[in-house]
């Protein structure tokens, strides 16, 4: 028998968390399998070829392009200085002397007879990855970045913004469905990832962002205040790349929606202890959701249980992911078989949820998405 699947949102006590750290390019790995490591540690390293420098020297000079090397006073491979004369001009007689200089640091990398141009190359750029969390190194990847596992706490939200940071957890707010205000912020939250509860506006971000926190995680945020604060709209590719000082992580969507009373309990928990996180998301192929991970020191082991095993089924928890329950989370109470018809016209499977207050909505099962336990 066939079952229905819906991937879902992880909210996971103690789960084993691995994380791939990989290098843009081919470069130099710095630890080896079994290291234990901080998530601040670089882990790889590499360079990035700099920045290429076309520059017309035959032009400059007035000079057909294939005189250029009897006027050049440097030759291929030569390292030069910002504002260093690399090619003269013969001049009349001596006199009257035109010269290039280079526009940055680097090293000529190229000078062509047939253009009349010179490639600088500016110094490399060098890149480093670090663990991102704490953990041990359980693989590592030839000349390319690591895997690296931890034991603890897993969150995923469902829409973020800015990349990955690291930060003690403090809740800010006594409730889920209390909204995050200007009052929460604390002078002290530097380096801190505030939790807050149903909402948060873009006043909030600006002081948490003056106060230098990392990050905030709260239940919603809405369209206007996002937009102010990223002053700009976003689009449909994947966010995380955002400088704005600080990352976002909405663990329901958009609009005032009160955090996930389990999500809440579970921050609760975990106030005081080091975080890493991550905003990045994308919802189109090859899904990616912004992230909470807190590794914990116990000796307690995770479950190996697959919770999505057998899909949806009834019983399971989910999360509503469009109008008009869009946030809501429910159990499953049916799943009939048939398909019915709904609004649109279109025929769809569809499932029957109880929400926590005891009420009951028949929902097409692509509009929700399972909480993994």
């Amino acid at each position: 028998m066939a079952h229905a699947y819906t991937p879902g949102l992880k909210v996971t006590r103690l789960d084993w968390v691995r994380k791939v750290r990989r290098l843009p390019i081919k470069g130099e790995v710095v630890v080896n399998v079994g290291d234990r490591v901080q998530a601040e540690d670089v882990v790889a390293r590499t360079e990035l070829p700099g920045n290429v420098q076309p520059i017309n020297v035959a032009g400059l000079l007035s000079i057909p392009p294939e005189e250029l090397p009897q006027v050049m006073l440097k030759k291929e491979g030569d390292a030069v200085k910002k504002d260093e004369v690399i090619a003269m001009s013969k001049g009349f007689f001596g006199l009257f002397k035109s010269t290039v200089t280079a526009p940055a640091d680097g090293v000529i990398e190229s000078i062509s007879k047939v253009t009349g141009q010179v490639i600088l190359r500016e110094p490399p750029i060098p890149v480093e990855v670090i663990a991102y969390i704490d953990g041990e190194v359980v693989e590592v990847l030839q000349d390319e970045g690591v895997v690296v596992q931890t034991k603890g706490s897993f969150i995923q939200g469902i829409f973020g913004i800015g990349g990955e940071r690291i930060g003690i957890l403090r809740v800010a707010v006594d409730s889920p469905e209390e909204v995050l205000t200007v009052d929460h912020i604390r002078p002290d939250d530097k380096g801190k990832i505030i939790v807050g509860g149903s909402f948060v506006t873009k006043d909030v971000l600006d002081k948490a962002v003056e106060v230098g926190a990392c990050g905030i995680v709260v239940g919603g945020i809405d369209d206007e205040n996002l937009r102010a604060f990223l002053g700009y709209d976003i689009g449909v590719a994947i966010t995380g790349n955002e400088q704005k000082g600080i990352t976002l992580i909405l663990t329901e969507g958009f609009g005032k929606i009160a955090m996930a009373h389990r999500t809440f309990e579970l921050l609760k928990e975990l106030e005081g202890k080091k975080a890493s996180i991550n905003g990045a998301t994308q919802i189109r192929a090859g899904v990616i959701r912004p992230e909470v991970i807190v590794p914990l020191e116990t000796d307690e082991e995770p479950k190996r249980e697959d919770t999505l095993k057998e899909g949806l089924v009834v019983g399971s928890m989910v999360r509503v992911i469009r109008e008009p329950y869009f946030g809501r989370i429910g159990k499953v109470v049916a799943l009939p078989p048939e398909l019915q018809v709904i609004e649109t016209e279109a025929k769809v499977r569809v499932l029957e949820l109880e929400f926590p207050n005891g009420e009951r909505a028949v929902i097409p099962r692509a509009n929700v998405e399972i909480i993994e336990e």
